[in-house]
């Protein structure tokens, strides 16, 4: 059943926080890694059901009177998840997050803020991700948002890339620190050569801006040795660690081998 949430720090009248959100929550943290240096580079929080039920049995409760309360009740409760493990290891902390629920940052972001300082999380380890999809709505919103996140001290991913349409224009629009490219290109990349000659192009204009690229959804040490191939060194998937329901994977945790 849902229940009404009121954060007291939060106009309600800009931010709608009073509206009812899906019952509590709990998180599974996925590790980024870093093949190059063997460490981890980040943590993705990923929302389950109060006993580990999925994503999509939470999202399903989602709507569009819900969505700005939902979507800032998750960052709360990641960061405090989080902060047991995370705030105390080198690795940021990385949360999906909906800039079409975001008015203005300043004021909708005020009591994500309150709850890292309340946990002791820093500011600049916190990633968002926002998926390409919410770009093709609101585009100039999208783009405020990212710079915005940028301005404050926030890493910024644009997640799904090139699976949204947006694609390059949207690159160039905002100029995310971090790529995560869509599965669609991850997938089979090893026997793909349509697909190595893409990725292989977005490396090189990620390269000359300083953006770096994480590849997700990799399940094959094959997928992983080509995009190490093409540069990519930042990786995400179940071939080297699947999510952990209420705890992060140390690096002793990950499967560190693609050779072979």
């Amino acid at each position: 059943m849902a229940t009404s949430v009121v954060f007291p720090d939060c106009e309600e009248a800009v931010c709608r926080c009073a509206e009812p959100i899906p019952e509590r929550l709990s998180f599974a943290f996925q590790p980024i890694i870093d093949f190059k240096s063997r460490t981890i580079f980040a943590q993705e929080a990923l929302v389950r059901g109060p006993e580990g039920q999925s994503a999509g049995s939470v999202l399903s409760k989602v709507n569009a009177e819900n969505m700005h309360a939902f979507d800032r009740h998750c960052r709360i409760q990641a960061l405090k998840s989080a902060s047991r493990t995370l705030a105390r290891r080198d690795e940021l902390l990385s949360l999906n997050t909906m800039p079409n629920a975001v008015y203005d940052p300043a004021t909708c972001l005020r009591t994500t803020l309150a709850a890292a300082k309340a946990n002791g999380f820093p500011i600049n380890q916190i990633m968002f991700e926002m998926t390409e999809h919410e770009a093709v709505h609101e585009p100039d919103h999208f783009a405020m948002i990212v710079r915005s996140y940028k301005d404050m001290g926030f890493t910024t991913a644009l997640d799904d890339f090139g699976s949204g349409g947006a694609g390059l224009t949207l690159l160039a629009a905002v100029m995310p620190d971090i790529v995560k490219l869509d599965m669609g290109l991850v997938r089979n990349v090893h026997i793909s050569p349509v697909k190595r000659t893409i990725l292989a192009a977005v490396v090189e204009i990620c390269d000359k801006f300083g953006i770096r690229i994480i590849a997700e959804g990799i399940e094959v040490k094959a997928e992983a040795r080509a995009l190490l191939d093409l540069g990519i060194t930042l990786f995400q998937g179940y071939y080297f660690s699947k999510p952990q329901l209420n705890d992060a994977p140390g690096v002793d945790d990950i499967n560190w081998s693609i050779s072979g």
